[in-house]
């Protein structure tokens, strides 16, 4: 009985865990999500279409306007470009999550960028998860071509 009431409580303790949320921290001018940066040395959106046009790759500091934020737990972001388009940036190692509050402000991001080919399956993922709806998904059936960022930190910069 004892092993039982043992393994009941266990079960129960791992379930409580599995089920907590991280506290995300609500937006403001300066406030940091995963690896702590200043943003100050953070180049535009546009400075990082035209370094990957020439290098395929960058490191640094990227600063931009929010445009989307995963609607289910805030696992990614996007930033508007001059074209209309978006660039993609996830959270390395899902380590951190941002608040879909910060929509509309201008962070900067500190990672790896690079110009990857994105499946479909992966797009209709990313679509689902900024609430698409179903007819919205089924339309994706082309793979994208776009830049994406890999993000250790990210600063709201206003």
């Amino acid at each position: 009985m004892k092993k039982l009431s043992s393994v009941l409580i266990c079960v129960f303790a791992a379930m409580q865990l599995s089920f907590a949320q991280q506290e995300i921290t609500q937006p403001s001018k300066g406030v940091q999500y995963g690896k702590k940066i200043d943003g100050a040395d953070a180049i535009t959106v546009s400075e990082l279409s035209e370094k990957l046009k020439s290098a395929g790759k960058f490191s640094g500091q990227v600063k931009g306007k929010v445009v989307e934020v995963c609607k289910k737990k805030g696992c990614f972001l996007t930033l508007k470009r001059d074209n209309g388009e978006t660039v993609m940036v996830r959270f390395t190692d899902y380590a951190y999550f941002v608040p879909e509050d910060i929509i509309g402000k201008t962070v900067a991001v500190e990672g790896r960028a690079k110009v990857k080919e994105t499946s479909v399956d992966w797009l209709k993922h990313y679509a689902e998860d900024k609430g698409a709806s179903k007819e919205e998904i089924a339309k994706i059936d082309k793979p994208g071509k776009d830049i994406s960022i890999v993000a250790d930190g990210v600063v709201l910069l206003n």
